[in-house]
C-alpha cells in the first residue's frame, strides 16, 4: 500500500536511509541529483511526521555536518515481519514434508510473482525486465538497485532484506527470487553473494543476450 510513497522524493530519501543507514542533505543530494534545498524541505516534512532525525556528527576537520537516519516509525513503510510466527510455521512444514517442502513453498510464492511481473513485461528487453523486478522488490520493501557493468552484464543488489531473521532459520527463503529471476530473465542470472551466508549483500549477475536486445529495440 505503500508502493506511490517509495516513488516520490520522500520515500526514495527513506529508501536510501534505510540502505546507508545515515547521509547529509549533501549525500542525498548528490544521489539524487537535486539541490541541497530541495532534499532540506523533504528531509523537514519526513521530520515533522517523525520518520527521520538528524543528528550533528563531525567528518574530519570540517565543521558538523547534521546525518538523517531513519526513526522506529519508519519501520511501517515496510513489510512488518511476524518472523517468530512464520518460522513456527516453516518448522511445522519441515517436520511434516521435509527440506523440500519448505522450498516448495518459496518456489511457488516466486513462481506466482513471476508470472503476474512475466505478463506486465513479456515484450520488454532484459534490461526493462530487470528494473521492473527492481520496482517490484523496492515496493515489497526489499532495498534494491541496478546497474550495467561496461561489458554489458547487469548486476541486481539487494542491500538488505526484510526477512533476513527468517531467511536464517530457512535458506529456502531464497528460493522465491531465484524462481522469479528464472521466469524474468530464464537461465541468465548468476547469484555471487548472498546475506543469508554473511555477504553483505544479495548480488545477481545477469548476462544479457545483444542480440534480443538489439530484436526488441528494433522491434519498437
Amino acid at each position: 500500500m505503500h508502493d506511490r510513497f517509495f516513488e516520490s522524493t520522500r520515500g526514495k530519501i527513506v529508501g536510501a536511509l534505510r540502505e546507508r543507514h545515515s547521509a547529509s542533505a549533501f549525500d542525498l543530494a548528490a544521489l539524487f541529483g537535486l539541490s541541497a534545498n530541495a532534499i532540506r524541505q523533504q528531509l523537514v516534512v519526513l521530520e515533522r511526521d517523525g520518520l527521520v532525525a538528524g543528528n550533528s556528527v563531525r567528518r574530519g576537520r570540517t565543521k558538523p555536518t547534521v546525518e538523517y537516519s531513519l526513526t522506529p516509525e519508519a519501520d511501517r513503510y515496510f513489510p512488518q515481519r511476524y518472523d517468530k510466527m512464520l518460522n513456527a510455521v516453516l518448522r511445522e512444514i519441515r517436520t511434516a514434508g521435509g527440506d523440500d517442502a519448505v522450498k516448495l513453498v518459496f518456489e511457488r510464492i516466486g513462481r506466482r510473482s513471476a508470472e503476474r511481473l512475466d505478463a506486465a513485461v513479456h515484450d520488454k528487453s532484459d534490461e526493462d525486465r530487470i528494473a521492473a523486478l527492481v520496482t517490484v522488490l523496492r515496493a515489497s520493501g526489499v532495498t534494491a538497485d541496478m546497474q550495467k557493468t561496461e561489458g554489458g552484464t547487469i548486476v541486481l543488489h539487494e542491500h538488505a532484506c526484510p526477512y533476513a531473521s527468517v531467511v536464517a532459520e530457512n535458506p529456502e527463503c531464497c528460493s522465491a527470487i531465484h524462481a522469479i529471476l528464472d521466469v524474468v530473465v530464464p537461465g541468465q542470472a548468476q547469484q555471487t553473494e548472498s546475506l543469508a551466508t554473511g555477504g553483505t549483500e544479495c548480488r545477481f549477475e545477469i548476462s544479457v543476450d545483444p542480440k534480443a536486445q538489439r530484436e526488441t529495440a528494433a522491434a519498437s
